[in-house]
């Protein structure tokens, strides 16, 4: 049986005691929490988030921590605003004692870590965003999610384990169950609709030109609640911002192929290697010609018209580094320039 990881604390700019705990080695990868909603020693006995987890930690070191009112944190909390948000993911940074890390976030806390590597651009190197956006309301706004989240005042057990197999799907079982155990001790109703309240008002748009990290919006394709069109536009905005599909409509990041997103993920905090959405979630192949992953990444940016300095910039690497990649490019695929390396590309649906 698996051991709980221990718990340490840090304590934000106003006092509050945050959990926090760490396990694996590697890039450091800070979960920022997902608000209110954080459960991570409940979440560990969670099977699909076990998975998600352990393939994670194979690569990364994962630091995870509840937040203000949740899980293992303090409980009784009054300030539940952006700020203290992002001075509790300073706190969590700062025990962690690395330099810097990568953040992780979804739904509601997208906004947070967005406006923490805005105001400390030295201290993260990249980003994954899930289902998220500037704006806190347009990752809440739609009929289904102000359904399920009325249900808080109604009648709590019913909304965990309403909440639980609509994320999840209906068919869950036994994961759906832990999901929903945890949520239901993860938070009181009350600071659960405080939070909520509070999210929906958070509007960091006008930080997001300032995030000049690489950042990688995930998203599913076909998921009802949020739009694809939000994705997009919160990619589009964000200076090194890709969007990245997964298949499906599950609106949770660990339930289709849960060691498959992790890896996809640790490819992009360690290596940068940015992925293209269907392979997300799948198993990939390379090209016959035997080009790398890193190649194949390049491959992808040159072909959508990037120059090799915004290649570089993209991909965090120097134009030398990328100008060696595009002559390996060039001769396994036997390419003439720029127009052979594009049409060898679309023909293998790497664009």
């Amino acid at each position: 049986m698996t051991r709980d990881p221990p718990i340490t604390y840090a304590r934000s700019r106003d006092g509050v005691t945050l959990a926090v705990t760490a396990v694996g080695r590697g890039r450091p990868l800070v979960e920022v929490p997902w608000v209110p909603f954080s459960n991570f020693r409940m979440g560990r006995s969670n099977p699909l988030l076990a998975r998600f987890h352990g393939e994670l930690e194979r690569r990364m070191a994962v630091i995870q921590y509840d937040g203000r009112g949740t899980g293992h944190s303090q409980r009784d909390v009054t300030d539940l605003s952006l700020e203290a948000m992002v001075a509790d993911l300073e706190a969590v940074v700062a025990l962690s004692g690395h330099a810097r890390v990568n953040l992780l976030a979804q739904y509601t806390s997208v906004p947070h870590a967005l406006a923490y590597r805005a105001r400390h651009p030295d201290r993260v190197e990249r980003i994954a965003l899930f289902s998220g956006a500037a704006r806190g309301w347009l990752a809440m706004s739609a009929v289904e999610t102000q359904a399920l989240l009325s249900l808080i005042e109604k009648d709590w057990n019913l909304f965990a384990e309403s909440a639980a197999h609509r994320w999840m799907g209906w068919s869950a079982g036994d994961a759906g169950r832990a999901l929903a155990e945890a949520l239901r001790d993860a938070v009181s109703p009350h600071i659960a609709r405080e939070t909520l309240q509070a999210a929906s008002a958070i509007d960091v748009t006008s930080e997001v030109v300032s995030v000049q990290a690489p950042v990688l919006v995930l998203h599913r394709a076909a998921m009802p609640q949020i739009p694809v069109a939000v994705a997009r536009d919160l990619a589009s905005r964000l200076p090194r911002g890709r969007l990245a599909l997964l298949p499906g409509s599950d609106p949770a990041l660990f339930v289709d192929d849960p060691e498959g997103v992790a890896r996809a993920l640790a490819d992009f905090f360690c290596d940068g290697i940015v992925p293209d959405g269907p392979a997300i979630g799948a198993e990939s192949k390379l090209p016959p010609a035997g080009l790398s992953r890193r190649e194949i990444e390049v491959l992808r940016l040159l072909a959508a018209g990037d120059s090799n300095g915004e290649i570089a910039r993209r991909l965090g690497l120097s134009p030398h580094t990328v100008e060696r990649h595009v002559a390996n490019i060039y001769r396994k695929i036997d390419a003439r320039g720029r127009a052979d390396a594009t049409a060898y590309a679309v023909r293998l649906g790497l664009v």
